[in-house]
């Protein structure tokens, strides 16, 4: 059975239908990429898959329980991780504190058991504290915990949030564009690091991205959308050579007038 069922999901803004009647499965333990020109619907597709927007029709399962009408927190419980093309941390607050409000889908201290400082709510806030340390290690800025986010580079901003990501203990994790803003060297360690969260971590790995060097190396197998319709399916090579994506990303050639 595949971790991800999508089955001709469709979203519709009034008139306009930006997912069209999608199909696609993602197999545990794999990475995959969704591509397509710019407004072909791939956030929409993840937007719907994370509970921030409300599929017109179809149907979505993960690990065989459907996410349709399913709260943003809900769907995090359930193991699905999500980063954002655009930064999205608490820049107030430090690279650790970031980090913990990641495990928050995993707490279950009430308010007034947080208020009174209990053993228990103690020993959970050591745990919590514990597995961010750990996250903020794997992505390689443990150094930097007590940083405040907003004082970072961009690139090591990035790695917070995958950090955070990890800190909710997925069995999938969603990345929308993570490479975008990184010069040539972090994005071979992005892939790098890619590799590692699914084989150490068992994490499958879905990623919308704009750069296809990077989708072609690192991408088991590609999905192609247009429109909000998928049009290819395949391995690098198979996409790369297929004339639909060809012409989703070029356009046809106008054809030459005849005398």
């Amino acid at each position: 059975m595949a971790l991800l069922e999508i089955k001709d999901l469709t979203l519709r803004f009034g008139g306009l239908c930006a997912v069209n009647a999608l199909s696609l499965e993602i197999e545990e333990g794999s990475i995959r990429s969704l591509i397509g020109p710019n407004g072909a619907g791939k956030t929409c597709v993840f937007n719907c898959l994370t509970g921030f927007y409300k599929p017109s029709d179809g149907e979505m399962l993960f690990q065989g329980q459907s996410l349709v009408n399913k709260k943003p927190h809900i769907i995090t419980y359930m193991g699905m991780a999500r980063t954002f093309q655009n930064l999205r941390l608490f820049k107030g607050m430090s690279v650790l504190e970031n980090v913990m409000s990641g495990m928050h889908c995993r707490t279950s201290a009430a308010f007034l058991t947080t208020t009174l400082r209990t053993k228990g709510q103690r020993e959970e806030e050591k745990h919590i504290r514990e597995v961010s340390e750990e996250c903020l290690d794997f992505v390689g800025i443990h150094d930097k915990k007590h940083f405040i986010a907003s004082n970072l580079p961009y690139g090591d901003q990035r790695k917070v949030e995958w950090a955070r990501a990890l800190a909710t203990q997925p069995k999938m994790l969603l990345l929308d564009e993570p490479a975008a803003g990184l010069n040539k060297d972090e994005k071979s360690r992005l892939i790098e690091l890619m590799h590692r969260i699914r084989d150490e971590r068992e994490v499958t790995i879905f990623l919308i991205e704009h750069d296809m060097g990077l989708v072609m190396k690192i991408s088991e197998k590609i999905f192609v959308i247009d429109y909000g319709v998928k049009i290819a399916e395949g391995t690098a090579q198979e996409v790369r050579d297929n004339p639909k994506v060809v012409e989703a990303y070029l356009g046809k050639e106008e054809e030459e007038e005849t005398a």
